[in-house]
């Protein structure tokens, strides 16, 4: 028989069994649309994690106050640092050639009112730098001015979603709000950005650094960003950074900085091995759509023994007979598959719509592994009925024995 034969002629013997047919269809479909779903699952959380740290700025370094590793002696206190990190010490920061730009970080949290209306807030202490490096966008007015970062000014910006809260439609511009006990003037209001990291742009307040150490009554920086020249730079100003920070420090290794890229690729590894721990999951019920082709397909030899044993008394020979049944196996898991497939993106369109801001996306891959994957599972679990079909013996096959 010739290939387009041999299709003709499995395609008539699954349609004359359509409700086996579209059961091994359904289950062939499901196993490949969870393989796709959960692929596109890990893939969307990889991206989304990469977004995250991108909008807090590129090529960027963060300084932590405290070491992230010691050796010899005995069990540390992690996170323990002989002394904190300074304005000073982010200032001395700025004369690097591998530096862009420096921003400190003072992070605290103060109530915010103005008249009768008053809110609970996180308020941060930074300087100019931190529009640049953080991507922000000003919606009115605008951000910090330049200047001497250890003059404390009495003036503010806050998130969008503060001053929905606290002004209404009225412009906040030049207005007076009391943060603590401290009254500041606000310059300007930030663009929305949403959450970055768990921070939420619109809800915060952000003053000058040395305004914000005198508020919270602390020296101590909660962290810093630098931001290197580009990301040839990096190794260069993480170099300048800890040998700095050591010199002042009286030769203490007492702070951790952390790179962007170190952080993605952990996330990345991280991310990766999840995605391909619930890809394989998922595959288990693609092996339990090939178990169900098997059995179904066992049933089917012994319904068409008297068929296989007249092909058999014509002279097809084993072979076809096992090309046969292979074919029907190979068109179930390619039909199943291809249904799979729609169902996947359906799934994701869904979810797109329910969760907007998380981006699902299917890897190139992951579609043609699901199908193939889909197509040696049929293939795979039609061998066992295929082989016991070719060996029927064409008389007692004929005579139903």
């Amino acid at each position: 028989m010739k290939t387009g034969d041999v299709i003709k002629f499995s395609a008539r013997a699954l349609s004359g069994y359509p409700t086996r047919t579209f059961l091994m269809i359904l289950a062939m479909a499901i196993g490949v649309a969870s393989v796709i779903l959960l692929t596109a699952l890990g893939e969307g959380a990889r991206r989304y994690v990469t977004n995250e740290f991108t909008s807090l700025g590129t090529y960027l370094l963060i300084v932590l106050p405290g070491r992230s590793e010691t050796t010899g002696g005995p069990p540390p206190l992690l996170g323990a640092t002989p002394r904190d990190l300074t304005l000073q010490d982010a200032l001395s920061l700025t004369r690097h050639s591998a530096i862009r730009r420096v921003a400190p970080i003072t992070v605290g949290s103060a109530p915010v009112s103005w008249k009768h209306r008053d809110r609970e807030v996180t308020v941060l202490g930074s300087t100019k730098a931190l529009f640049e490096i953080r991507h922000l966008s000003m919606s009115q007015g605008r951000f910090i001015p330049a200047g001497d970062p250890t003059r404390g000014l009495t003036v503010c910006v806050i998130g969008y979603k503060l001053k929905k809260e606290l002004f209404g439609n009225q412009s906040p511009l030049g207005q007076w709000v009391r943060i603590g006990e401290r009254r500041f003037r606000i310059i300007g209001v930030l663009s929305k950005k949403g959450q970055s990291l768990g921070l939420d742009m619109g809800d915060v307040v952000v003053v000058p650094v040395a305004s914000a150490q005198t508020l919270f009554n602390t020296s101590a920086l909660f962290r810093i960003l630098v931001q290197a020249n580009g990301r040839d730079a990096v190794p260069r100003a993480k170099e300048m950074i800890l040998t700095t920070i050591r010199e002042r420090h009286e030769g203490e290794d007492d702070v951790t900085v952390i790179t962007q890229d170190s952080l993605l690729s952990t996330f990345d590894r991280i991310l990766v091995t999840m995605t391909l721990s619930v890809v394989g999951i998922a595959a288990i019920s693609l092996s339990v759509a090939g178990i169900l082709i098997m059995n179904v397909m066992l049933i089917a030899v012994s319904q068409r023994t008297p068929e296989v044993g007249l092909l058999k008394a014509i002279g097809a020979p084993g072979t076809q007979i096992l090309r046969l049944f292979l074919a029907e196996s190979a068109i179930l898991s390619l039909i199943g598959a291809g249904f799979g497939v729609i169902l996947a993106y359906l799934g994701i369109w869904g979810l797109a719509r329910a969760f907007p801001r998380f981006p699902f996306t299917v890897p190139i891959w992951a579609l043609g592994a699901a199908v193939f994957v889909a197509l040696v599972t049929g293939l795979v679990f039609g061998v066992l009925p295929a082989k016991r079909a070719a060996k029927l013996d064409p008389v007692q096959a004929l005579s139903r024995r």
